[in-house]
């Protein structure tokens, strides 16, 4: 068995493990003998030192052993079981929340235990939540742990000490086997510096005690550095293969047509920023070669982003091509159908719009016009690539705010779109602004281009933090800004990822408003209402009947109201950076000076106040978004939880920050010189997932 190569030994293998246990986990993302040994811990406790209970302090992780000297069931808003326990310098209590017959009816006086946990505040003195612990019979024969003691990310069903016990037996097998295959080249390994991947693994999950417990937590010690290096190496790899294989396929070759162009600017009533010029010019040159475009477009809220998808669209229109747009919300795409009949109409273009909600003969007629070719350019939601959507040439693809659609919607986009063995272009945009470090990784295989600079006439928008308690005086101010001829926002949040709830926190804060303003024509919007009474409020809102808008974070990604110049965040404090700015950026869209009032709840704890101070002194996204990052975390910020863009087993993008380059260096060399490492590494790391590439 352990001859075989790890990632063929199958859980199973290992004492103890059935298929029940199996399924548990699948749900750690763990297949096989190899990505048990690949999942490592998040921290580790020293663990070989024995504490008196004197000598504990608020906050310690303590390890020590005593005799329980009484054991109750206390009764209050949580039932739990409580034990003191003294040796000979001190008392201590034991408390747990969670337990069982069993416990109950072996943790009695007189019983001696050995346990390990952190100490804290208790009503009567100090305790310890949940602890480890077991049971021993003499008090001198505590063993004590020759290694620091690893904390490993787990699941419902899967105790630490049993997780060690397997990764114990897996170490075994390792130790028994030729080790774990060196994916990477020995020049790259020499090059950077890089340890044995096999001694890595182990020094890991068995640190020794002279290994530096703040590296290890920092994530800085040698063996942890290879690992994230090797998976780093992998996604890299996986995103410029995805490219390369792109780069293959044909698409349509688009001239400019300077004629049809030169009309569309001339009747603008602005002109395009010297940031929009550089990124068409990046577009234009995509359009016109015969391999597919796969740009990816950053601009900050209102940069002016929709304009050149505008200008991209009429290079492929003008070449007897197709356009599809899709927005992933129907609020979103029916503000974009608007603007794009607005400018295409007077040049003679044909806009079409389909979304869920087009039913009928007007649904037959457009998609009778995208099947002739009559219709040019499609807006819509999801709904344009649904079965029975049916295009005679589409060209170009434009997707807007993409980390709203998962992969398989836009490789199921992909493939419908082809014809004729031609592949369309692709053009994504996205109002939240990309750290570095995640382009690098979850971007590799697209084309950058970032408008940079707003239009002229943008005032910036002045963000103050004001307590909830002062909520009196924000309610005068919106009074105020109605009264003065303005229109507001009131944005509503919850900390439970619910939407039930927080639309029942929306509705609760507009009927409270409706109280206090009786004046004010106040609407309401969150996303279980039905579509045509969402587009109705937003329609109310932007020709000004409605005067303030009570709505939940639906409106992250929404219409244009110019004359919106007063924004409340309620809870501000729950909401990541980037989803902030970019709520933020739904007003100043107009002439006056615009204000955001972060309103909290207090106390705010020190990262809150942080985070909250980052978005009050600062205006640039991509700032924005790296603090974001720095504070939150990848998934979080591009929202790569929900939507299944990525997840790293070892690497964290803002601790590994600085290996990309060298990431990106190697991953160069092995396309060049060693492509037979390809596959074998993509594998190692991406294989129970999806495919992570954007497609």
């Amino acid at each position: 068995m352990p001859n075989k190569p790890l990632d063929l030994i199958p859980l199973t293998s290992l004492k103890g493990v059935g298929p029940s246990l199996e399924k548990k986990f699948i749900r750690l993302g763990i297949h096989n003998l190899q990505d048990l040994l690949f999942h490592l811990p998040v921290r580790y406790e020293d663990r070989t030192k024995l504490n008196t209970i004197s000598s504990v302090k608020l906050g310690d992780h303590a390890q020590i052993c005593g005799e329980i000297v009484s054991s109750n069931i206390l009764y209050g808003r949580r039932r739990s079981l409580q034990c003191l326990l003294q040796d000979s310098t001190g008392l201590i209590f034991i408390r747990f929340f969670h337990f069982n017959a069993t416990q109950k009816e072996s943790l009695i006086p007189g019983k001696k235990i050995f346990c390990y946990g952190e100490v804290r505040r208790g009503s009567k003195g100090f305790e310890i939540y949940h602890p480890e612990y077991k049971e021993i019979q003499n008090l001198d024969s505590i063993l004590m742990e020759s290694t620091l003691t690893p904390i490993y990310p787990t699941t419902e069903g899967i105790q630490q000490n049993r997780l060690r016990g397997l990764i114990k037996q897996g170490l075994e097998m390792l130790h028994e086997s030729d080790g774990i295959t060196d994916l990477i080249p020995i020049e790259i390994s020499k090059r950077y510096e890089l340890c044995n991947l096999t001694e890595a693994v182990k020094v890991l999950h068995n640190p020794p005690t002279d290994l530096e417990l703040n590296m290890l937590d920092y994530g800085l010690n040698p063996g942890q550095k290879r690992l994230a290096f090797e998976e780093l190496l992998a996604h890299r790899l996986c995103m410029r293969k995805s490219r390369i294989d792109v780069a293959q396929d044909s698409a349509a070759a688009c001239k400019v047509n300077k004629e049809l162009s030169s009309k569309f600017l001339k009747q603008l009533p602005f002109r395009l920023t010297n940031s929009q010029k550089s990124v068409l010019k990046d577009i234009t040159e995509d359009l016109v070669k015969p391999t597919p475009m796969l740009r990816l477009l950053q601009g900050d809220v209102g940069s002016g982003k929709t304009v050149v998808a505008a200008l991209a669209s009429l290079q492929a229109i003008s070449n007897g091509f197709q356009v599809a747009l899709m927005a992933p919300t129907e609020i979103l795409a029916e503000q974009h159908f608007q603007n794009f009949s607005q400018w295409y109409t007077p040049i003679e273009l044909t806009v079409g719009w389909l979304s869920g909600k087009v039913k009928g003969p007007a649904r037959q007629k457009i998609l009778k016009d995208l099947k002739s070719g009559t219709c040019q350019l499609l807006i819509g939601t999801h709904a344009l690539f649904q079965q029975e959507v049916n295009y005679r040439k589409l060209g170009l693809i434009i997707i807007d705010e993409q980390h709203r659609f998962g992969v398989h919607q836009r490789l199921y986009l992909r493939n419908k779109a082809a014809f004729a063995n031609l592949h369309p272009h692709q053009l994504i945009m996205t109002a939240t602004p990309i750290p570095r470090s995640l382009a690098m990784s979850a971007y590799a295989d697209l084309d950058t281009s970032v408008i940079k600079e707003l239009p002229p006439g943008r005032f910036p928008i002045n963000t103050v933090i004001i307590s909830n308690q002062k909520r009196r005086e924000v309610i005068d101010r919106i009074r105020a800004a109605c009264i003065g001829g303005n229109q507001v926002y009131w944005v509503c949040t919850l900390i439970e990822e619910s939407e039930t709830l927080e639309c029942q926190a929306a509705e609760a804060t507009a009927q409270n408003l409706v109280k206090q303003l009786p004046d004010i024509k106040i609407g309401l919007i969150h996303g279980r209402m039905r579509s045509e009474e969402k587009n109705k409020i937003m329609a109310d809102f932007k020709k000004g009947t409605i005067q303030l808008l009570v709505a939940t974070t639906v409106i992250e990604v929404g219409v244009d109201v110019p004359n919106a110049s007063l924004m409340i965040v309620e809870n501000a404090e729950r909401l990541g950076l980037a989803q902030l700015h970019q709520l933020r950026g739904r007003i100043g869209r107009g002439n006056n000076k615009s204000h955001c009032i972060l309103l909290y709840q207090a106390p705010l704890s020190r990262n809150s106040k942080l985070r909250l101070s980052v978005l009050r002194d600062s205006s640039d996204g991509f700032y924005i978004a790296e603090k974001d990052l720095e504070l939150r975390g990848p998934g979080q910020v591009l929202g790569t939880k929900q939507a299944g863009l990525m997840a790293f087993k070892v690497a964290d993008l803002q601790r590994d920050a600085q290996l990309l380059d060298d990431v990106k260096v190697s991953s160069e060399i092995i396309f060049q010189n060693h492509l037979e490492h390809i596959d074998p590494l993509i594998q190692r790391w991406l294989s129970h997932k999806e495919e992570y590439v954007n497609v």
